[in-house]
């Protein structure tokens, strides 16, 4: 059995894995959740890819079922009483998300189908303009390729340079050597707040503090971020930060995009269409001033008031309470995999994690893995996590990997491990 390095907790979290923190009960949170009330091929659920997409508590699902049958109106336009009521609970949750990352104001938070548009957004609005020829655009190499791709593409269209922050065998940034990277033709520096593929929690308000004193503007992917743990984008300090609904037990199609006003003020717009509007002749059109401005169109009424009961429900349980939950569950499974499961390696031991474990098994195909667990109604992800270039640095073609959430249990971790080790003595 090997395991790359040591994993230790966090200097704030207890070390002790055998006892289930006592303020939050997951087993009640668990029946919040009508999708854990089937089976899957005779056996109960054990869900492990929370860093994919979360499960819907009952209470999302009735709002947003509530909103349709009872509320739906168009917003902003209309003056009748269910416009103008959908236009409250809308801007409602806008303010919601505004009190949930701390913004100075419900104008910093745009609603965009997640967080791959909010990027592109952000490559579009701010980088067309702002990037040019030998200007660069910094990355790291543990990004999601949602946030490769889109500054890939600009860099492409612009001439512009791509660089990245390397990795340790951790899977730790490089900090030191980022610093270094900063220089005057340096534009913007886009990194992940938690990497999906190895759980890294990076330091980004050290980041952003850096790229601030070379005159930099800072982007945070907080797709794995925010479900996970308390942000405060006044404290990190960052230009633009962006999650995902469908993360953080909310519907698809919605997410955040947080920008500064300064920016979004000398940023271009998206998309054109309804709402976004000022004025419109067929000489010239003047536009909206922020948020409406990169809101085109009729926007997903819905799924933003679905948004705001996930949110809600996250803020009842409490996001400390779920950090250390989860906490307490990667804590439990490091430690229980690496003393029950031979030929183990894990891939990502950074001493800051979040909850999820990407590993590889001796004589074991990741897709193999996931296929047999299946059958044991085990979900557990596998693949390259839309980050190859991780998958590249440690000479791997692939993962599996366990993510757990907050309706997880030490007893779904002890049916994981099961499980692993009957579909290892198939494979073997």
């Amino acid at each position: 059995m090997t395991l790359t390095m040591p994993l230790p907790a966090p200097s704030n979290i207890s070390t002790d894995a055998t006892a289930e923190t006592t303020a939050y009960d997951p087993i009640n949170v668990k029946a919040d959740f009508p999708i854990f009330n089937q089976s899957v091929h005779g056996k109960p659920l054990i869900y492990l890819d929370n860093g994919a997409t979360t499960h819907k508590p009952q209470a999302v699902i009735d709002r947003i079922s509530q909103f349709y049958a009872n509320e739906y109106g168009t917003v902003r336009r209309g003056v009748y009483a269910l416009s103008e009521g959908a236009t409250d609970a809308f801007n409602g949750v806008r303010e919601q998300c505004k009190l949930f990352l701390n913004a100075p104001s419900t104008d910093d938070i745009l609603f965009v189908r997640g967080s791959t548009e909010a990027i592109n957004l952000v490559a579009h609005s701010y980088g067309l303009p702002h990037v040019g020829k030998d200007d660069e655009i910094i990355i790291s190499a543990m990004e999601h390729h949602a946030n490769i791709v889109p500054w890939q593409q600009l860099c492409l269209r612009n001439e512009a340079k791509l660089r990245v922050i390397p990795i340790n065998e951790e899977g730790v940034l490089d900090v030191e050597h980022f610093k270094t990277m900063l220089n005057k033709r340096t534009k913007l520096v886009a990194v992940t707040h938690v990497s999906n593929s190895l759980g890294t929690i990076n330091p980004v308000q050290q980041i952003t503090q850096m790229a601030h004193d070379n005159g930099t503007p800072v982007l945070i992917d907080g797709a794995q971020g925010a479900p996970h743990m308390a942000v405060d984008v006044q404290e990190i300090g960052c230009d633009f930060y962006c999650f995902s609904g469908h993360k953080i037990y909310g519907p698809t199609g919605v997410g955040v995009l947080y920008a500064k006003r300064q920016w979004q003020d000398q940023m271009i717009p998206y998309q054109c269409g309804g709402d976004m509007i000022d004025m419109v002749t067929f000489e010239r059109t003047t536009f909206a001033t922020p948020p409406n401005k990169f809101e085109a169109g009729t926007p997903a009424i819905a799924q933003v008031v679905g948004l705001g009961a996930a949110l809600k429900y996250i803020q009842t349980l409490g996001i400390e309470a779920i950090a250390q939950h989860e906490d307490h569950l990667l804590q439990t499974a490091t430690q229980q995999m690496t003393e029950h499961i031979d030929g183990l390696t894990i891939i990502g031991t950074a001493p800051q994690k979040a909850s999820l474990i990407s590993f590889v098994i001796e004589g074991a195909h990741p897709l193999d893995m996931g296929t047999l667990l299946d059958r044991e109604g085990v979900a557990i992800r596998t693949g390259h996590h839309c980050a190859q270039p991780v998958m590249q640095h440690f000479n791997v073609p692939a993962t599996a990997r366990a993510s757990f959430g907050i309706y997880n249990t030490t007893e779904d971790i002890e049916a994981f491990i099961t499980s692993l080790n009957k579909v290892l003595n198939l494979i073997r």
